[in-house]
């Protein structure tokens, strides 16, 4: 997610021409785009980033689940 905010800071910045990204190419935007199109679809997958976090959040569901079954009334 920083990358992302990272690249639409970059194309905001290159956009309205401010300070130094201003003199930058296009190309260094637009690479840094597939930079995050290549983590997102295939790097991600292979590390296995998705699937952590799908079953973290799981199992921060059944915690609550466990907490909310066992609270005192």
């Amino acid at each position: 997610m920083p990358l992302i905010i990272i690249i639409v800071a970059f194309i905001a910045l290159k956009y309205f021409e401010v300070r130094f990204v201003a003199n930058l190419s296009w190309w260094w935007v637009v690479g840094l785009g597939v930079v995050a199109f290549i983590w997102f679809e295939f790097l991600e997958r292979m590390f296995g980033f998705d699937k952590r976090r799908a079953f973290e959040q799981l199992d921060k569901a059944r915690e609550d689940r466990v907490k909310n079954s066992f609270k005192k009334k």
